[in-house]
């Protein structure tokens, strides 16, 4: 009776501890998701300041050059579409994100000089801290994920930050700056819906559309 009762407090302590992990993951998935809309919200105010300082020439020409230009973070592996996304799984959603992330880190320094001082963004250190912030949790998520197991990720062989890729993008060139602008939205875009996705997969949900 005594080794039955030892091993059922042994159970509801396992069971406590493992409910534990689950809340605190729970809770860092939510944190990462409303950090990355409010990038994705910023990176959207800041193309679309960006967009009516120009002259309306300007911004005929510019849109037209986004659709045919290519981003950095293109050279990392990811879902080709709604479909794939939805077919992949939180471990690899999580991976993407967080190399996603992380390509940005050095870019975000010079993305505050392309935009007015009107913007939310006035200490230039401020948007590298919040994709810090953002990719520091993702990297506890996978780690919570991988439960002890070792991290095989085919990105890791990436030349992250990929800082030569934005080098040349100066305050004063136009169509660099809002290339830079128009890369950010469309990765943080990329990152809130894997987020999205991955936290959904969390509920063993197969309906996880987007």
């Amino acid at each position: 009776m005594a080794r039955v009762l030892v091993l059922l407090s042994v159970v509801l302590v396992s069971l406590l501890v493992n409910q534990g992990r689950a809340s605190d993951n729970q809770r860092l998935f939510n944190n990462a998701v409303i950090r990355v809309q409010h990038l994705h919200q910023l990176a959207a105010k800041m193309i679309n300041d960006f967009e009516d300082s120009l002259l309306p020439e300007e911004r005929r020409q510019l849109s037209k050059i986004f659709p045919l230009s290519f981003c950095n973070s293109d050279y990392i592996e990811a879902p080709a579409g709604k479909d794939e996304t939805q077919k992949s799984s939180m471990l690899k959603l999580l991976r993407i994100s967080f190399h996603l992330i992380e390509s940005w880190e050095f870019p975000s320094q010079s993305l505050s000089g392309t935009v007015s001082n009107s913007l939310t963004v006035g200490n230039p250190n401020q948007l590298t801290e919040k994709l810090a912030d953002l990719k520091m949790g993702i990297s506890v998520l996978i780690q919570a994920c991988l439960d002890g197991q070792p991290n095989m990720d085919d990105n890791d062989s990436l030349p992250l930050p990929f800082e030569d890729f934005y080098l040349t993008m100066g305050e004063n060139n136009l169509r660099e700056s809002f290339r830079l602008l128009a890369c950010f939205k469309k990765d943080m875009h990329k990152v809130e819906t894997y987020l999205r996705v991955a936290n959904c997969r969390r509920s063993l949900d197969s309906n996880c559309t987007l």
